[in-house]
């Protein structure tokens, strides 16, 4: 047998750098894959904000009668800030 390379204890205890690893990774996403989900997340962003503020109008007599220490404000903020993730994400998949 010719002389192997075999690692050293050094290197393979060192971890290998991420930045390197994700640029490696970058070439396996192709364009479709891309705009496919950063569609998805999109649309998904869309569907959740415009269904739970519909959901929280509907609602919005037995959460005042309910006197919850949760009010109409804190729950609008959830589903802004649940939709604004969503959202990054899809711009985030699509350019980033």
């Amino acid at each position: 047998m010719a002389k192997d390379k075999v690692p050293t204890v050094g290197t393979l205890d060192k971890p290998e750098n991420l930045d390197v690893l994700l640029k490696q990774d970058r070439g396996e996403d192709c364009a479709p894959c891309r705009i496919v989900g950063g569609g998805a997340f999109l649309g998904l962003a869309a569907y959740s904000y415009y269904s739970g503020t519909t959901q929280l109008e509907r609602q919005r007599a037995k959460i005042l009668a309910s006197k919850s220490m949760f009010g109409m404000r804190s729950r609008k903020m959830g589903i802004t800030a649940t939709s604004l993730g969503l959202a990054w994400l899809g711009i985030w998949r699509l350019f980033l």
